[in-house]
């Protein structure tokens, strides 16, 4: 039986809450960067088996882009931002002076402002969860990719290890002049950080 098998409903409830809040601040992020309002859509928040994730993004073929870093400190783990092509489309026409430029493939400059934005939410919402947590988390440096999300997610667990068997979703939606940005954060605690997690919020396990 695995780990999130035996957690109870408060349990999970309070890392719902942790991940409503890591969103929240990541809209706020959001607003700071573009310079103007943004609305965020209530997240769900849940917990997914990894060999699920990549049916959350559209299936193993689905080309996304995502950030990924390891989540090194107190409470070690990984974490995944993807979005998918067209969604990253929207935000970069937000962001970059010239827009998209609508092809295939993203620009070298296109990634680099993906990585940007990817890199300031994906932070923001690790922040959040280290000062509610009041654990030492901080981000590795992260890896940008455009590719099949299968890919993407068998190159992190390559790059990172063994991780563990599910991931907290928080599954947003920006809101901009009334385009919307759909978004996904994975966070994949190793094994031993989800006691570490709760020991630190006060939960019994």
């Amino acid at each position: 039986m695995s780990h999130i098998g035996r957690l109870g409903d408060y349990q999970l409830d309070v890392l719902k809450e942790v991940g409503n809040i890591g969103a929240g601040h990541a809209a706020t992020a959001l607003s700071s960067l573009l310079q103007k309002p943004v609305d965020m859509l209530i997240p769900r928040v849940n917990f997914v088996p990894f060999d699920e994730i990549a049916d959350r993004v559209g299936g193993s073929e689905a080309v996304v882009v995502a950030v990924f870093l390891r989540v090194e400190g107190d409470a070690p783990g990984n974490m995944f931002f993807i979005v998918t092509a067209e969604s990253a489309r929207r935000l970069l026409s937000r962001v970059s002076p010239n827009g998209s430029s609508g092809d295939s493939m993203f620009s070298e400059m296109e990634i680099s402002a993906l990585s940007e934005i990817g890199n300031i939410l994906a932070g923001s919402y690790l922040s959040s969860l280290g000062d509610f947590t009041r654990l030492r988390m901080s981000p590795s440096v992260p890896s940008l990719a455009v590719d099949m999300a299968g890919a993407i997610l068998a190159y992190g667990l390559l790059q990172y290890g063994q991780m563990g068997d599910h991931a907290l979703l928080i599954e947003t939606a920006f809101l901009e002049d009334g385009d919307q940005v759909d978004g996904n954060f994975f966070l994949i605690p190793d094994p031993e950080s989800y006691a570490i997690i709760f020991r630190a919020l006060g939960v019994a396990e």
